[in-house]
């Protein structure tokens, strides 16, 4: 059995909050503030969601699986991350027990933003991809 080693950071790719910390201001220009601070925070979640949109598709960052066996592995990250897009366990749950059903035991899956990792892979069982933007989604079979 030939194994692989793979070193990479992930980076958080999004944007900056329009709050970078705690703002002094008097009681007179408060509710002025406010109203900049709700506007400013809209407009924050406005350029959130249209760079999300705009980055939807999945990127590949770095893979050795077969074209076959890596179609149907991002088909699968994708359709996980859209079903549990709010919880990264159960999206990580439930790549790991398909891969599991499809191309034997021993998958492991890791899904976030902003993480580093190591490790050591079967040859030809690795996928390190992008989707939504920042989410990044590793992939890997070590038995």
């Amino acid at each position: 059995m030939l194994l692989s080693r793979f070193i990479i950071y992930s980076q958080l790719i999004s944007g900056c909050s329009p709050i970078d910390g705690p703002k002094k201001r008097c009681n007179k220009t408060s509710k002025l503030w406010r109203t900049r601070n709700m506007a400013e925070t809209l407009d924050a979640k406005k350029e959130e969601a249209d760079y999300k949109r705009v980055h939807s598709f999945p990127l590949i960052r770095h893979t050795d699986m077969p074209e076959e066996m890596r179609v149907e592995t991002m088909e699968l990250c994708v359709t996980a991350c859209e079903k549990f897009s709010t919880n990264n366990e159960s999206a990580a749950k439930m790549i790991k027990e398909s891969m599991d059903k499809k191309f034997g035991s021993s998958w492991h899956v890791v899904i976030g933003e902003g993480f580093g990792f190591e490790v050591t892979h079967e040859v030809k069982n690795l996928l390190y991809m992008f989707f939504g933007g920042s989410l990044a989604v590793c992939v890997w079979k070590c038995s």
